[in-house]
């Protein structure tokens, strides 16, 4: 029987840090060689870290990832190495992966398609592939790809296969967004069933930027069946032993490939052969079956917004965050995440009450603090606000007060949340949500001031959901009290006010966002599907008139498939109106 050790490094590299990451690699390697795997891969431009952006437009950079990969050749001693780089041919840079081994160079796989839509800019950067080599490694045909290759059924793995490849190694810099997971596993089994292949899928895991990149990394049978997984938002090596014989039987019994023409095949690009090793017998001992069981789709984005804010702050190089807490869901929520990526001893808090807030918004806030041992400082601002007052009096005297009062209490703790920054380096984390943001229901140099917005692209009913599952999984337990989950949301910056007295219900208010956010759909859509039509016009009125705002906030974790920012990019001067106005 002849078996094909496996071994998918899920690793967490930072963007620029082309030594770091290569001694990561290094490190790994090593680890896959004790494990006896007669192949380790690694995810997608791991020596670079993904995505680069525009640092792949320096010459230097290009030049130093490339010095890299000479140290990756030379510790490959013993074993076949797949990584991820930037290689140059020319005038072109390639979103490129190597195959080393033994010490040599012993080919380079260009990816063919370059995905080009939501957050990707591959075709801003790089030139497409047109080879798809099947490398002999220990007498197995392996064909290498990368990401966005695997998602065409015509693609890279048919003419892979129809080469001879038995197994494919597909490495990863696959952007993590709420039910993704389940919908790429299930990619991932229609195209080894499909193919009769194994399949090797490693990605990568760790944030970056506004991106996270929940690793997940797994091995399909020739029957799609998943036979090993690495757990999500967590490094590892995932070490899998695949039995190729059976790739022969399955195609026997299954011959689909049969129909495919060669002339279909040829207009994705051509092959080549390239001996690495033959057979060598060994007498190691077979690799325990490793399983993780993914998450629920709750705890799924929880962990995402941990691992996105703990490298956030991590590989920015601050030592502390900075929370504005007004004992509502909004900053308990960040507030709990914070101290779940990064411990206690590196959040701050800060309560800010006014003449508006109510009892509960200073002692839920410290009930919630003391829980977590998070030091908590109270600063009324009612000095500051009439002050502010006074001074603003002469401009707005003989004038109806209206928001601009209101938000100037805002900007008053956005004002002290940035000096205190300043004086001591902490960052610090706004507290606003998708919900709010989408709306314009936020202070502009106000609550919306800050570094990092944990829950940015979270809708506020999805807040009150994570809320509730962190106090029922973690330590410490039931961190929120419940009278904050209870309380009607409010920005307390009038008397008695409410959300709702400003916005559609946070349940039907979502529904609307996600199908026009999210979804595209238009006015006379969601009518017809039943949602009150001066709702929905003027829910499609507010996010297209507060994009000026948006684009002024902080950046903050992507967790739903069409996120503000890179994902949803709409221009600010625009007149478009197709809300049936």
């Amino acid at each position: 029987m002849r078996t094909f050790r496996l071994a998918l490094a899920q690793v967490n590299p930072t963007v620029g840090d082309i030594a770091g990451n290569t001694d990561i690699v290094l490190r790994r390697i090593e680890e896959a060689r004790e494990r006896q795997a007669d192949l380790v891969a690694f995810p997608e431009l791991m020596l670079t870290g993904y995505p680069p952006e525009d640092l792949l437009l320096k010459p230097s950079f290009i030049h130093d990832n490339l010095s890299a990969l000479d140290r990756v050749v030379a510790a490959s001693q013993g074993i076949t190495v797949v990584v991820g780089f930037v290689n140059s041919e020319g005038n072109q840079v390639y979103n490129a992966a190597a195959v080393v081994s033994d010490g040599s160079l012993a080919g380079v796989y260009h990816k063919v398609y370059l995905p080009n839509y939501g957050v990707f800019d591959e075709d801003r950067y790089f030139r497409p592939g047109r080879v798809c080599p099947v490398y002999t490694i220990n007498a197995v045909a392996v064909g290498v790809n990368i990401c966005e290759d695997i998602w065409y059924a015509l693609g890279p793995v048919p003419l892979q296969r129809e080469a001879g490849a038995e197994v494919i190694v597909n490495i990863n810099g696959s952007p993590y967004h709420a039910g993704k997971f389940a919908a790429r596993e299930r990619m991932l089994g229609t195209r080894a069933a499909d193919n009769g292949v194994y399949i090797g899928y490693v990605n990568t895991v760790g944030g970056q930027d506004e991106l996270v990149f929940d690793g997940a990394s797994v091995v399909l049978d020739v029957d799609g069946v998943p036979v090993a997984r690495a757990a999500q938002f967590h490094e590892e090596l995932l070490v899998a032993d695949l039995d190729v014989e059976r790739v022969f039987h399955r195609r026997l019994r299954a011959p689909l490939d049969r129909k495919e023409t060669a002339s279909t095949l040829e207009a994705i690009g051509r092959t080549e052969q390239v001996f690495v090793s033959g057979f060598a017998p060994s007498d190691r001992a077979p690799e325990p079956e490793r399983m993780a069981e993914p998450l629920d789709p709750v705890g799924e984005v929880y962990n995402a917004l941990v691992l996105g804010t703990r490298d956030y702050v991590r590989k920015n190089g601050f030592g502390k965050v900075l929370v504005s807490l007004s004992g509502g869901i909004d900053s308990s929520l960040t507030c709990v995440v914070a101290v779940d990526a990064l411990g206690a001893e590196n959040v701050e808090g800060i309560a800010m009450p006014s003449r508006y807030s109510s009892d509960g918004s200073v002692t839920d806030s410290e009930a919630l603090a003391e829980a977590l041992g998070v030091p908590l400082r109270v600063v009324p601002i009612e000095g500051v606000h009439g002050s502010m007052e006074e001074a603003l009096h002469p401009i707005f005297d003989g004038t109806e007060p209206n928001i601009a009062e209101q938000n100037v209490q805002a900007r008053i703790r956005g004002n002290l949340l940035m000096a205190v920054s300043n004086k001591f380096g902490w960052l610090v984390l706004p507290t606003g949500n998708k919900s709010e943001l989408a709306m314009g229901y936020a202070t502009l140099y106000g609550d919306m001031a800050g570094g990092f917005g944990v829950i940015k692209d979270v809708p506020k009913t999805l807040v009150y959901q994570l809320s509730e599952w962190r106090n029922r999984n973690g330590e410490p337990a039931s961190p929120i009290p419940q009278s904050v989950i209870d309380k009607p949301p409010s920005a307390e910056l009038k008397p008695d006010q409410r959300d709702d007295d400003d916005l559609p219900p946070y349940s039907l208010l979502d529904q609307v966002l996600e199908l026009y956010v999210e979804q595209d759909r238009s006015y006379d859509e969601m009518v017809d599907m039943g949602f009150d039509a001066a709702i929905v016009a003027r829910v499609m009125r507010a996010v297209d008139r507060n994009e000026f705002k948006r684009r002024q906030g902080a950046v903050g974790i992507k967790i739903t498939p069409r996120a503000f920012g890179r994902d949803r990019r709409m221009p600010i001067v625009n007149r478009y109106q197709g809300n049936g106005r």
